[in-house]
């Protein structure tokens, strides 16, 4: 068998037991088992087990990322540009829970460098979030030429853009980790959950509608 295909079984067979058990409890033996093979061999190709730890997250990092990559329309409007990248999330983390679990549970609990490899994945996605808010803001107001920096002066009050985009990011993350423990929930569903609560907010949002803590006391006197 040519190594990169025993190299793929080993990982696929790793992510699988990271995933069901954890790091520390996951076994060298029980990846080679699942495998096939000879523990040595495991090691020969893989090195040590924080190493394959490590190299599974990356793995499992780049193809999230590919994936939502991949599943946005370009050129579409921006709430259709969202709903796709996030059915395109969705699917894959219900696709590949084990790979879910190792970013989502495992990589964060163990600290550095395993942590530091899911913020890449994490940085990723906030980054395209956070242009996608940007091109919102400019459909919006009809202005091409406006930054993404600058939209939280000009166009989004005093909301920070980055911060819009951390938030959807984190409860996009904590919804695939609820729908995945949730039997009968689909990607698209929860795709929509999460735009209804997000979208109709940043639709809200653009059209100069805030939230303040002097509104919320107003409302309470009524």
């Amino acid at each position: 068998m040519p190594r990169a295909e025993r190299e793929r079984q080993m990982m696929d067979a790793a992510v699988r037991t990271f995933g069901q058990r954890g790091y520390r409890a996951a076994s060298m033996d029980e990846i080679a088992e699942l495998v096939g093979v000879s523990k040595p061999l495991v090691y020969l190709y893989l090195n040590s087990k924080e190493e394959l730890f490590a190299a599974c997250i990356r793995r499992e990092s780049e193809a999230l990322v590919a994936a939502v990559t991949a599943g946005v329309e370009p050129g579409a409007p921006a709430d259709r540009q969202l709903w796709t990248g996030l059915v395109a999330f969705f699917a894959h983390t219900a696709e590949n829970p084990h790979g879910w679990a190792v970013l989502h549970r495992q990589a964060r609990m163990h600290g550095e460098p395993f942590a530091a490899e899911v913020t890449k994945m994490r940085e990723a996605l906030v980054a395209y979030v956070t242009g996608l808010i940007g091109a919102t803001a400019r459909e919006a107001h009809g202005t091409p030429d406006l930054a993404d920096r600058d939209v939280a002066d000009r166009d989004v009050a005093d909301c920070d853009v980055a911060g819009l985009a951390q938030a959807l990011v984190g409860a996009a993350e904590s919804l695939a980790a609820w729908a995945n423990e949730t039997p009968g929930v689909s990607a698209k569903e929860a795709a929509a959950t999460l735009m209804n609560f997000a979208w109709t907010g940043l639709g809200n949002l653009m059209a100069g509608e805030r939230w303040t803590e002097q509104e919320k006391r107003e409302t309470a006197h009524r």
